[in-house]
């Protein structure tokens, strides 16, 4: 642990002095508080996104550290306390803390500095250019996850600027390693330095306003995630010759397991999340839709069965947020056609509701397989905490009251079927909740969302989405 103080490197001297003109962001209120100049911040907003968006922190190799150098050098200038965590020093982490009184436990937001790697050729704009296209702004990391990045620096500098009194610390992560490389970021961090994030609540991605022809349908909040792991099957037999059919056959004994995997439907299973998301999609939707949400809030019933095997087939991505799945994805076994062989392994990637006990799971998949010959195991890498998040809180209340009233659209509590960097630190006793910008749904088909051949974010809806943030955070942590 250490102090950053080096300033950055490379910052384009036009950026240092457009940032010069934002000094004076808040105009005062009656109140001790004042309102900032959302004007003036837009603008700021802006300029620091394309600074963001210019680094190219790809992952694999990664290189977050020249945005923490970034990101430190304008925090610092603003005499906010900033310390950096980093087991490789091209992969550093950072962490800001604005003090409060101490009446209440910390608020953490945390966003990551890392993004997917990118074929240039396929980009109509620079991926690391942050291009202002007529209303879009492009770049890799556009909506995972420099928006968040954006929105929790610019939240800390408005605090700072306010001289607002605290009630809890606030404390700013911006991590690396999230794209597949946990060991550099958070699962470093709260192994080894779990104090310097620790928190009553968090905020981090995963949320999104859902738009769908310029409007806005709903507020989805993240409110939880299901828990990865991935099983092994080995099936072993005798080796021989493939000219003389076995009955013992390895092949066809893994094959024959992961057909009973694959076909196996396991029955729904609701937590306070996924029941509150159901309900309030039934009070959104049209009549034959919404009469298939409140089926499904009777598990066991036909009704269910039924809405069930229609999402199966028509929303695949929400019939996985009601129940444990199961997914084969990886066969190795034989190595010759005319070889019988003695011994093969599948994958099964496994996504658990966060309720679910790993091994009792692994149990009824020997159960389902149901063959001597085959061991079914976890593999131990790539394992996710996961806990269950509660919606009765003033995290919650807060983040709910605050979209419903930016956005005039239903606030929709989600789970994720994949697995976060929010998993680590609810593991460490964090209630973290995902939010995001507006998100037209027509942009991913169109090959412009997460991880797409090209990457985008509406202007107007950057610049909402970080007045929507620093509100939470001032309502969660401002003194009365």
């Amino acid at each position: 642990m250490r102090p950053f103080c080096r300033l950055t490197q490379g910052i384009a001297p036009c950026l240092l002095s457009v940032f010069s003109l934002f000094t004076p962001l808040f105009t005062p209120l009656a109140s001790h508080a004042a309102e900032p100049d959302w004007n003036a911040v837009n603008a700021e907003t802006l300029a620091r996104f394309q600074a963001m968006l210019q680094v190219d922190t790809s992952n694999p190799p990664g290189n977050e550290t020249e945005l923490v150098e970034q990101i430190a050098t304008v925090l610092q200038n603003e005499g906010i306390d900033v310390e950096i965590y980093s087991r490789d020093p091209a992969r550093a982490n950072l962490v800001a803390r604005l003090r409060g009184n101490g009446s209440k436990e910390p608020l953490l937001m945390m966003a990551h500095l890392d993004v997917v790697t990118v074929d240039p050729a396929k980009w109509t704009f620079p991926p690391f250019g942050g291009t202002v296209d007529e209303r879009w702004i492009y770049g890799r990391g556009a909506v995972d996850d420099k928006d968040n990045l954006v929105a929790s620096l610019m939240t800390m500098l408005l605090l700072k600027r306010s001289g607002m009194p605290l009630d809890r610390d606030v404390i700013f992560l911006a991590e690396a390693g999230e794209e597949g490389a946990v060991e550099w970021g958070i699962q470093f961090l709260t192994s080894e330095h779990p104090d310097a994030i620790a928190a009553e609540y968090c905020l981090a991605e995963g949320g999104t306003v859902v738009r769908q022809n310029g409007e806005t349908v709903y507020a989805g909040i993240q409110a939880g995630e299901k828990k990865r792991r991935t099983a092994i099957l080995t099936a072993s037999g005798v080796a021989g010759h493939g000219s003389r059919p076995t009955l013992n056959n390895a092949v066809v004994r893994l094959g024959q397991a992961v057909s009973a995997l694959g076909e196996w439907q396991e029955p729904i299973r609701l937590n306070d999340t996924t029941t509150a998301m159901i309900s309030r999609l039934a009070e959104i939707s049209p009549p034959e839709a919404a009469a298939r949400y409140r089926a499904l809030l009777s598990p066991g019933s036909a009704a269910a069965e039924e809405a069930m095997a229609y999402l199966l087939e028509n929303d695949p991505g929400l019939a996985a947020l009601l129940h444990n799945t199961v997914t084969p994805t990886i066969i190795n076994i034989g190595y010759r056609y005319n070889v019988i062989p003695s011994e093969g392994t599948a994958q099964i990637d496994v996504r658990l509701m966060p309720e679910q006990d790993f091994d009792a799971f692994l149990e009824t998949m020997a159960s389902i397989v149901d063959d001597e010959t085959i061991s079914v195991a976890w593999d131990d890498a790539l394992v996710r905490p996961s806990s269950p998040v509660s919606l009765n809180t003033e995290a919650f209340r807060v983040i709910e009251s605050v979209y419903a009233a930016h956005y005039d659209a239903p606030v929709i509590p989600t789970m994720s079927t994949g697995a976060s960097d929010m998993s680590y630190v609810r593991a460490q006793g964090t209630t973290c909740y995902g939010v995001g910008p507006g998100i037209d749904q027509e942009d991913t088909p169109l090959g412009y969302g997460a991880h797409s051949d090209q990457e985008r974010i509406l202007e107007e809806e950057l610049y909402k989405f970080v007045q929507v943030y620093y509100e939470i955070v001032m309502r969660l942590a401002a003194s009365p």
